[in-house]
Order: C-alpha cells, then sequence, then structure tokens
C-alpha cells in the first residue's frame, strides 16, 4: 500500500461547498470547546480539591443529555437543521460567557460550573442530532466513509491543538482567559453554518412528541447491529474514560505541567488515524473493527493507569485514543450508511447518547474509583473492565460481527434510494 493510499479521502470535502463550511465551522467550534473542556474541570479541582466533585460534573450533565438528546433527535427530523444549528451555537457561546464571568469574580462560586455544565449538556444534546444528520444529506452515499474520516479528522485537530494550548494559557495566563478564548469561535461557527443550504425536514418525517421519539427507539432496538454499536460504546467509555481524573494523576506522578498533554494525547491518537485514514473507505466489515478497536482501547487505558512513567501515559494515551478513533469511524459509517432520512434525526439522538452518556458516567465512575482506590487504579481497572466486557459483548452480538457494508439489506437499500433520488434531479 502506497503511502498516498493512506492519506484521507477528500472527495467529500470537493464535492461539496455545504460540507466545507460545516467542516470548518466545526473545527473552529470544537477548538474553542476544548479550552473549556479542559478549564472547566481545573477550576474544580481548584475550587473543592475533590476527585469525585470533579466527576459529579458528568453526572449533572448526564440528566440533559438524555432527555433532551432524544428530543432533540426528534427536532432535528422536524425541523430545518441548518436553523437548529445557528440557534444552539449562539446558545453555546452565552454559556461561556457566564463560565468567563464567574472566573472573573473576586472568588468564583462552585455552583455555576454545575448549572452551566447541565445547560451546555442540555444544548449540545438539541444541537448535536441536528449535526449527525445534516452532512449525510449533503454528502453522496459512496462517500459517507470517508465523510466520517474527515469529520473525525476534523474534531481531533481542534482535540489536539485546544487542550495543549489550553494547559498553556491555563497554566500561565489563567482560567478566565481560556473562557474567552472560547467566546468568538462560536460567533465564527455561527457565520459559516448561516452560508449553509437551509435543509428542511423530510416529507415522511414525524412531527418531535413521544410517539415519534418512540418510533424511533422501536427502530433501532430492531437493527440488532446498531444496538451492538450503542452498547459496545457505551461500555468502552462508562469503564475506561478516564478524562476526570487526569488532574489528579498529573499531579501523583509529580508533572503538572503534562496535564494539557494528557488531555491531548487522546485527540492526537485520533488525528493520527485520521491523517491516514484513505484505507477506510476500502473497508467493508465495519462491526467487527468496532469491536476489536473498542478492546483496544480498554487496553491501552489500562497500561496508562498501571505504567508510573509519565511519558509512557502519554503513549498509552495516545494510543487509546488511535483505536477509539479507529471504532468512531465505522460506527459513524454504519449509521449513516443505513438509517433512512426520515429517522436520521431521532436515531442520531440515541447515538447522542450511546457516545456521550457513556463518558459522562465514565467521568462518575473514574472519580469515584479513584476517590475509593486511588487514581492509577481507577486508570488501569477501567480500561481492563472494558476489554473484558466488550469481548464478551462480541460474543452475544453476532450480527454486529459479521455486518459487511456490501451486503447488508439496509445499507443496499438507501444506496438504492439515493441512486435513485439522484437521477430524478433534472440536469
Amino acid at each position: 500500500m502506497t503511502s498516498r493510499a493512506l492519506l484521507p479521502d477528500l472527495a467529500p470535502w470537493r464535492a461539496s461547498g455545504d460540507f466545507r463550511k460545516l467542516w470548518v465551522s466545526g473545527l473552529v467550534t470544537n477548538f474553542g470547546s476544548f479550552l473549556t473542556l479542559v478549564a472547566l474541570p481545573v477550576q474544580m479541582k481548584e475550587l473543592t480539591g475533590s476527585a469525585a466533585a470533579v466527576g459529579a460534573i458528568g453526572a449533572v450533565e448526564l440528566i440533559p443529555l438524555i432527555v433532551f438528546g432524544l428530543y432533540g433527535g426528534a427536532l432535528a427530523d422536524a425541523l430545518d437543521k441548518r436553523k437548529l444549528i445557528v440557534w444552539t451555537e449562539a446558545g453555546q457561546g452565552l454559556l461561556s460567557a457566564v463560565l468567563l464571568l464567574n472566573a472573573l469574580l473576586p472568588r468564583p462560586l462552585v455552583w455555576p460550573l454545575y448549572i452551566v455544565a447541565a445547560l451546555s449538556s442540555a444544548v449540545g444534546a438539541v444541537q448535536r442530532p441536528a449535526l449527525d444528520s445534516l452532512w449525510p444529506r449533503i454528502v453522496p452515499h459512496e462517500q459517507l466513509p470517508a465523510a466520517a474520516a474527515l469529520n473525525s479528522l476534523r474534531w481531533t485537530v481542534g482535540g489536539v491543538a485546544g487542550p495543549a494550548v489550553a494547559g498553556v494559557v491555563v497554566a500561565y495566563a489563567g482560567l478566565g482567559w481560556a473562557y474567552a478564548a472560547d467566546l468568538p469561535t462560536f460567533a465564527v461557527s455561527v457565520v459559516l453554518i448561516v452560508g449553509i443550504a437551509p435543509s428542511p425536514a423530510s416529507h415522511e418525517a414525524a412531527k418531535p412528541s413521544l410517539g415519534a421519539i418512540l418510533e424511533g427507539t422501536r427502530y433501532a432496538w430492531g437493527r440488532k447491529e446498531l444496538l451492538g454499536t450503542y452498547v459496545v460504546d457505551i461500555a468502552a467509555m462508562l469503564l475506561a474514560m478516564p478524562l476526570a481524573v487526569l488532574p489528579f494523576l498529573a499531579d501523583e506522578l509529580r508533572a503538572e505541567w503534562s496535564l494539557g498533554l494528557m488531555y491531548a494525547a487522546l485527540p492526537a491518537g485520533s488525528l493520527l488515524v485520521s491523517l491516514t485514514s484513505g484505507w477506510a473507505s476500502r473497508v467493508h466489515r465495519h462491526g467487527a473493527l468496532v469491536a476489536v478497536s473498542a478492546v483496544l482501547w480498554g487496553l491501552s487505558v489500562a497500561a496508562a493507569g498501571a505504567v508510573g512513567n509519565v511519558w509512557l501515559v502519554l503513549l498509552f494515551l495516545t494510543l487509546a485514543g488511535g483505536f477509539d478513533m479507529v471504532s468512531g469511524i465505522f460506527r459513524a459509517a454504519m449509521w449513516n450508511q443505513t438509517v433512512p432520512d426520515e429517522l436520521r434525526g431521532r436515531l442520531a439522538g440515541i447515538e447522542l447518547l450511546s457516545y456521550s452518556a457513556g463518558p459522562q458516567l465514565g467521568q462518575v465512575r473514574s472519580g469515584g474509583f479513584a476517590a475509593w482506590f486511588g487514581v492509577r487504579a481507577s486508570v488501569w481497572s477501567g480500561g481492563l473492565l472494558c476489554a473484558g466486557a466488550v469481548g464478551l459483548l462480541a460474543l452475544c452480538l453476532p450480527k454486529l460481527m459479521t455486518y459487511d457494508a456490501r451486503t447488508d439489506e439496509h445499507a443496499v437499500r438507501l444506496r438504492e434510494r439515493r441512486a435513485a433520488a439522484t437521477e430524478a434531479v433534472p440536469g
């Protein structure tokens, strides 16, 4: 295989101007959001000195994520996706302004951190299904795996640069500057998204209601291979996500300077995979790679907790991020190549729970384990539990392990449907 074949497939970027705008918008806002992602737990640690208090951030984010993620999926199917994204992006900007104002107080308060975390979780949960269901509309069906890899690249570039810059900003300029730097990124993002073509609801879409949410849930339950991607990802994030305890791990290793690098290591591994993701378009057994990558993620996290050298910790966290990205690329490919457009928003809401609720609960688990058994024990035990749980799930989910994008009935049906719609467009 040549080095050129490993480079990201840029076909979606060349084919769709709207995809380019959405991609750049996500890159900018992700960079700013990662500044806050680092600053918020660091501020909580400084104000409370408690690993459990830091882990509790995930707890207060969980209920809004579940409620508004499911309802946000119904809204994404029923409303113009572009407008929904614009308004929620503006809302996130306002919440960042609240964090900045609190940080500038002579004695910053703890409770606004929890309130903003909960509200931000709710707004993000409404927005994400609209985002996830918009880009499959503006990218040709056969280019969806490549688009998933490019979206991953966008996320990881911000994920590497944001935490690395945040670590320096927080250490040398203060938390207020990290929050302040986040604000203009939302303004740039809104301007870019406004330039995207409207994306109204499909004719078959149901109005947002409990019945519509249940319809999407029944569809997901009937698709065991999709169900498998959800439970594998939840297990991986719930049991092995170490973000909440990284500030304490840096202290325990007597390497406070490494905190920004620790936060950046996971997305750095993801970035390495994204930059060499040209092979992803040639893979068809997506389900098997989702499971295998999740096991390797867990083992890498376990190794990061077991070693006592900060550079080895950074190495294993980087490997973990790479394996997580492989799993994420093929989860997204399975979802977007098989779910019909009229259900895309609601299924994106369910997907949001699978890849977001797990990390939130994971913060609670890792923070609680760290308080009871120690920081490093929290990390390595979670990684081993993840690898074992995913291995058992793989044995129980044969449809996930045998999924093939070339022959799966849902993928074939949606591919034919998109092709017929393209042929019906005049000119």
